[in-house]
């Protein structure tokens, strides 16, 4: 006999025909009115139309989302804290928190995306084989179309532009695309200048512990390249994703900056025995990248990266940093719908930059 807790099999079988009727549902009508795109893995998927109810997949995807069309989105994957909603517009407190569907940590399951009635999943970020194969997962159980867009930096103009034909929101995506162009476009040369006279070093100091960072090909770090600074875990270890070294390993790279993303390690690193020891922490140039409403460098890697990649050539002196905050401002504005006021901005330039 079944507990009062624990549901009954007549029950899970219901309930699993009405996700399958729901699904065959689903395909029969995007077959009837639909239409075929091509995402950013150059999979062919049926587009109901039009799409009105959005479900991002992961924090990712819910930034990029957020960014351009957020009176779409279903719900938040992780609702703001109050630190991130002081720099989004109040709307973002009233979406719900939906959880997430891909990648690690999965809090979503498929009837409660179903619950959301949305016309298709978003998914943004790696283009890799495990990821292809999640979203054509969500798909099949779903019958929901989830597309899948390239994460990498360099693509972003393209994705708004793809994602701007998707949602009939050309016009709003082709600002963005211009704006991204031209952050890319500014980096390139930052980059090319510092080539030139010498690129600096640095290590991405991730995690409270400051032990984790990326390698080559890390959708984490791939911003230090772009700005033009060398990634010493990269130039050592190679290519891979997220990798876990020590502080001794960093010390012996004895990388020319740090830049850290976690607060409490950026706070106590300089006393630390062996952090504290190294020539760019004793030197004072140790950076906290800003967090809020998202990191600047990854935290999730998606287009809030934009910002980190008008910071950083400031940071290594590729450009001037009299407009930094004029433009920063701008750019929070396009991205998240609120413009910081200087009171906002200045506790995370503080320590985004060198202490004197």
């Amino acid at each position: 006999m079944p507990t009062m807790n624990t549901p009954s099999r007549r029950t899970l079988l219901r309930s699993a025909l009405a996700i399958s009727t729901t699904v065959l549902s689903r395909q029969a009508r995007a077959q009837a009115t639909g239409s075929t795109v091509r995402d950013g893995a150059g999979r062919s998927v049926l587009l109901p139309g039009p799409v009105r109810r959005v479900l991002p997949a992961g924090p990712p995807a819910s930034i990029l989302l957020w960014s351009l069309a957020p009176d779409l989105m279903t719900g938040w994957v992780r609702r703001p804290s109050q630190a991130e909603l002081a720099f989004l517009p109040p709307e973002a407190a009233a979406l719900p928190e939906a959880g997430r569907l891909t990648g690690r940590d999965n809090t979503a399951n498929v009837e409660a995306v179903l619950a959301q009635r949305p016309d298709l999943v978003l998914d943004y970020g790696s283009l890799g084989a495990t990821y292809v194969s999640l979203a054509d997962r969500v798909q099949q159980q779903t019958g929901l179309p989830d597309l899948l867009l390239d994460g990498t930096l360099a693509r972003i103009p393209e994705t708004y532009a793809l994602l701007g034909e998707i949602l009939d929101r050309r016009e709003a995506a082709a600002v963005r695309a211009d704006a991204a162009r031209t952050i890319l476009a500014e980096a390139r040369a930052a980059a090319d200048m510092l080539r030139s006279r010498g690129r600096p070093s640095v290590y991405y100091a991730r995690g409270p512990r400051g032990v984790e960072t990326g390698l080559t090909g890390s959708i984490n770090t791939e911003i230090l390249e772009s700005a033009g600074a060398e990634n010493v875990a990269a130039r050592s270890l190679g290519a891979g994703g997220l990798a876990q070294v020590s502080a001794e390993q960093v010390l012996a790279w004895d990388p020319d900056w740090v830049v850290a993303a976690d607060p409490g390690f950026f706070a106590t690193a300089p006393a630390d025995p062996v952090w504290g020891a190294l020539r760019a922490v004793r030197a004072g140039r140790i950076v906290l990248a800003p967090g809020v409403p998202y990191g600047w460098i990854d935290a999730p890697p998606s287009v809030n990266r934009l910002l980190g990649l008008v910071w950083l050539p400031v940071l290594f002196g590729a450009q001037p940093a009299d407009t930094l905050e004029v433009r920063l401002t701008d750019l929070y504005g396009l991205l998240f719908g609120r413009r910081p006021g200087p009171a906002q901005l200045a506790p995370l330039l503080r320590d985004a930059m060198p202490r004197r």
